[in-house]
């Protein structure tokens, strides 16, 4: 998938979002646009990839090796 970015210089271009991760740990960005919610993410103040919340619940993804 393709997507449109905002760098920090506020030049505008489209990434791989492969490419995307990479971005947005080198703080290269300022913005992308997220098509499923139709609207501009601020990596600022957005929440963004690999931001997990508070979740206090069983881990689902931990592998049963019991079974």
């Amino acid at each position: 998938m393709i997507l449109h970015v905002q760098y920090e210089n506020d030049k505008y271009d489209y990434i791989g979002t492969h490419v995307l991760d990479k971005l947005l740990k080198k703080d290269r960005l300022m913005s992308f646009y997220r098509p499923s919610e139709e609207r501009w993410v601020n990596v600022f103040r957005d929440p963004v990839r690999g931001e997990g919340g508070d979740y206090m619940g069983p881990n689902r993804r931990q592998l049963d090796v019991t079974k």
